[in-house]
């Protein structure tokens, strides 16, 4: 999850200095996204907790929306590519 994350976060970084294909949507969409899944992070982790579950099991709970968002966003941006400079 780190390596995708530092991933997203360059392919952002180049496409707001225009070498990486993004739409004009992005930065609406990165904070939204973050939003959202930190809520169901937040909301899976107390769950986990509330039921008796394992620390490893809690943190596995609050983990996934995240990891999910970060394997999605990783593999849309990527295939964006680069932009062609003129």
């Amino acid at each position: 999850m780190l390596a995708e994350a530092q991933s997203v976060i360059a392919m952002r970084v180049m496409g707001w200095s225009g070498l990486w294909s993004v739409t004009s949507t992005e930065n609406d969409r990165m904070l939204s996204e973050k939003t959202e899944a930190m809520t169901r992070s937040i909301q899976n982790a107390t769950l986990a907790a509330m039921t008796g579950k394992r620390p490893d099991e809690i943190v596995n709970a609050a983990v996934k929306p995240l990891r999910q968002k970060t394997r999605a966003n990783a593999k849309r941006l990527g295939k964006r590519g680069p932009t062609m400079m003129k």
